[in-house]
């Protein structure tokens, strides 16, 4: 057999048109390809400097290439990159050992991926409910408009049916109920449930931030259902709400956590964590990943952690949380006919269009990159800005000016 052929000279360049010429069609990319950042600034192929407001969807927490995490990485290239789940390794060690030290947690699981966090802990949750005679508990709850991942069954867990159209059957014994209401909660979960699942902030769904209410309820409902409490803090942890984890804010302490994004800095990685009791239900064969917790993602992870998880970093969170969160309330004094309520909490925060700007929340990024500035939506009504937590006072009023250069083509 001969080897193919191809008519391309290897010196060909790639441009965005390459991407629609051999990439699955299943993102639709702006027309910037970013080549170079540092911090918040971005390059483009043209040299062109961007402000990065997105962080790689809240994960590049500590900026791109960041100097600490660049060393760490390049340190542990020289050591050992992967050894299978046959043998452990140090840096994952390390790493679950810090975890469990500053966390609810006594036990973690190390994976790829947000989504592949949030599946071991759903079926951590049925295996946990099997494993104690409780056969007929195999019921999941979640919220509509909650979003935990891309495979089918967490995608079906999530409460968006525009993401599971035409992959069905679905899985069975799941229900979606209405974020934060507390009565819909009361009505929903039974004995025959075996976890609730809940975005402390719905990311997706809009940067909707839970109340301390409907979460306390949520956790009193499961103690009195014998159900698991999960908290998916995949975009809003590590640091994003200006505490390690968005429970610790709220005083409420569910059974499992996951975690990814923001955990690696852009280095895959994910994270399931939960207590001793727990845990126990996953023994040996029961569950596993090839690359989860491998020594490079591990080593980043600990870096990007220790970084992240001091008073001070945390504390200058919450004073660009107030700084950014005065910035866009201006801009909706401003504009109060295109831009309504600022909500989120710490630096994951959103601006509800009006209703006669409804479904154009992509346009306006598109005009905000336009002028220079990195913006994601969080559905077609909602502006979403989830910047490098280490963004500075001057970088905010730099964005402030840029949006508002936007919003003046589109007004």
């Amino acid at each position: 057999m001969t080897a193919p052929t191809t008519n391309l000279p290897a010196t060909t360049p790639v441009t965005r048109q390459t991407f629609d010429e051999v990439m699955v069609p299943t993102y639709a990319p702006s027309t910037l390809v970013p080549v170079r950042a540092k911090g918040l600034d971005v390059w483009d192929q043209n040299g062109r400097q961007y402000l990065d407001f997105t962080a790689g969807i809240a994960v590049t927490s500590l900026g791109h290439c960041h100097p600490d995490v660049v060393h760490t990485l390049q340190q542990q290239a020289e050591k050992l990159w992967h050894v299978g789940n046959g043998y452990t390794n140090e840096p994952v060690l390390e790493l679950a050992r810090t975890l469990v030290a500053a966390t609810f947690a006594d036990r973690t699981f190390f994976c790829n991926s947000g989504a592949e966090a949030n599946e071991a802990a759903l079926k951590l949750a049925r295996k946990y409910a099997a494993k104690n005679g409780h056969t007929h508990k195999t019921r999941i709850i979640s919220c509509v408009n909650s979003f935990h991942g891309r495979t089918l069954f967490t995608v079906s867990v999530g409460g968006q049916p525009k993401y599971t159209e035409g992959f069905g059957p679905l899985p069975a014994d799941l229900t979606h109920i209405a974020f934060n209401d507390i009565e819909a909660a009361r009505a929903a979960i039974g004995d025959d449930v075996c976890a609730v699942m809940v975005e402390p902030i719905q990311g997706e769904g809009g940067v909707m931030p839970a109340t301390t209410e409907y979460l306390q309820a949520l956790r009193d409902l499961c103690n009195q259902h014998g159900a698991l409490l999960i908290f998916d803090e995949v975009q809003c942890g590590m640091g994003r709400t200006g505490q390690l984890f968005a429970y610790m804010g709220y005083g409420v302490t569910p059974d499992i956590l996951t975690s990814a994004k923001a955990l690696g800095n852009g280095y895959p990685i994910g994270a399931m964590l939960t207590t001793n009791t727990v845990a126990a239900a996953l023994v040996v064969g029961t569950h596993g990943t090839t690359y989860g917790g491998n020594p490079l993602a591990a080593s980043v992870a600990l870096t990007v952690l220790r970084t992240i998880n001091v008073p001070s970093f945390l504390l200058r969170v919450k004073h660009a949380s107030k700084t950014l969160i005065l910035a866009l309330q201006n801009l909706a004094q401003t504009y109060p006919h295109i831009l309504g309520e600022v909500r989120g909490s710490g630096l994951l925060l959103g601006i509800q269009l009006t209703p006669g700007y409804a479904g154009r929340a992509k346009e306006i990024t598109k005009l905000a990159e336009d002028q220079g500035l990195m913006l994601l939506i969080a559905g077609p009504d909602v502006l979403r800005f989830a910047p490098a937590l280490i963004v500075s006072d001057e970088q905010i009023a730099v964005a402030a000016d840029r949006l508002r250069a936007a919003l003046a083509q589109i007004a």
